[in-house]
């Protein structure tokens, strides 16, 4: 059988034999469905319109905070949203919640979910809501956010062509290095010193990658020379670099020493064992661009205080997926399972502080 991971999201391979095949009735107005490594389904309306959806777990992490949790709940999804070019409208949560929830600890993360909702624009329209024995995740159940936006002016990571330029925003790790320093206060300290804590702590909330995906869809709609978007989650910048060459059938070759890593990402990533460029990346985003749009993209995004950085090529299938860094080369086969998990865990069941 296909690699079934013990933590984290399933592979390509296992997507194609086990899920893929069995998605329901097929239907004409569906014109993207469940792909490895796209972000968001669309299905076509009436009058040229589309709508966009997205799932995504729901967090509910005690070591990291309620109010934390709800950012990434509602984050997390909008992000996804973004690589469309537009922001999410509406919203559905299934909250699967753990006996040991108190009713007042429930309120405030409900309460947190509806104002970042809110922030955004997005209307809750439903879900469901429940306490069960047994549960002791940090996932607490699951949404869902739709757009409805111009069907052509929709924006996926299936669009990046040959000769295209990759652009990523911000550096790599954002989410997972902010999280274990959050966890992992007293160790992150004794190791690197509260200067290096706290800039893992303040990378949280650089964990929405909205603007970004706003601003390079602005650009789409005026001269079309964006093609592509995905943003950074499992498996890090390069784990997201294959799922974006897979979505879109094309080959990929990037300079590994241009990804930024940020000098807590690689302080953090030292003390847990694990490398920031395969570790899940929230905030980050991969635009695939046009050469005679790059430098206006570029711009753009740092008018917004959104760093980016082109760190590569789109190629042919043929050429495969090419990592670089000097003299070395490396061809990725397959995602890599993200690191980050593991040293979560093994940090947590340690009994770090």
């Amino acid at each position: 059988m296909e690699h079934f991971p013990e933590t984290g999201k399933i592979q390509n391979n296992f997507f194609k034999a086990r899920v893929f095949p069995y998605c329901g009735k097929p239907r004409h107005e569906v014109k993207i469905g469940p792909q490895f490594g796209v972000d968001v389904s669309v299905i076509q309306l009436t009058d040229g319109m589309a709508m966009a959806i997205t799932s995504d777990p729901l967090s509910l992490i005690p070591t990291l905070g309620l109010r934390e949790s709800a950012w990434l709940s509602v984050q997390l999804m909008a992000n996804d949203m973004a690589t469309t070019g537009f922001k999410p409208m509406y919203a559905q949560f299934v909250l699967n919640l753990p006996v040991t929830l108190a009713a007042e600890d429930f309120e405030y993360y409900w309460q947190c979910i509806h104002e970042y909702c809110e922030q955004l624009g997005v209307a809750i329209t439903g879900g469901h809501t429940g306490r069960f024995d047994g549960l002791n995740s940090t996932v607490s159940g699951g949404g869902t956010m739709f757009t409805i936006a111009p069907y052509e002016e929709i924006i996926t990571s299936k669009g990046a062509q040959p000769g295209d330029i990759i652009v990523l925003t911000k550096e790599c790790a954002l989410l997972s290095t902010a999280i274990l320093a959050l966890s992992f206060p007293e160790t992150v300290k004794q190791h690197c010193g509260d200067r290096i804590y706290e800039m893992g702590c303040n990378l949280f909330y650089q964990t929405s990658a909205v603007e970004a995906g706003i601003t390079a869809g602005a650009i789409a709609r005026n001269n079309k020379g964006i093609t592509a978007m995905h943003d950074v989650t499992e498996g890090g910048v390069i784990g997201s670099l294959y799922e974006l060459a897979n979505a879109s059938e094309c080959g990929v070759d990037v300079d590994e020493s241009k990804i930024p890593v940020g000098e807590a990402q690689e302080a953090i990533g030292n003390i847990f064992n694990i490398d920031p460029k395969y570790c899940v990346g929230a905030g980050s985003m991969l635009i695939t661009a046009k050469p005679q749009v790059v430098e206006s993209l570029i711009t753009n995004l740092e008018a917004k205080g959104i760093k980016a950085t082109a760190i590569g090529n789109v190629t042919s299938p043929g050429k495969g997926i090419t990592i670089k860094n000097g003299s070395e080369q490396k061809i990725l086969t397959e995602a890599h399972t993200d690191p980050y998990w593991e040293a979560f865990f093994s940090a947590y069941q340690k009994g770090w502080k």
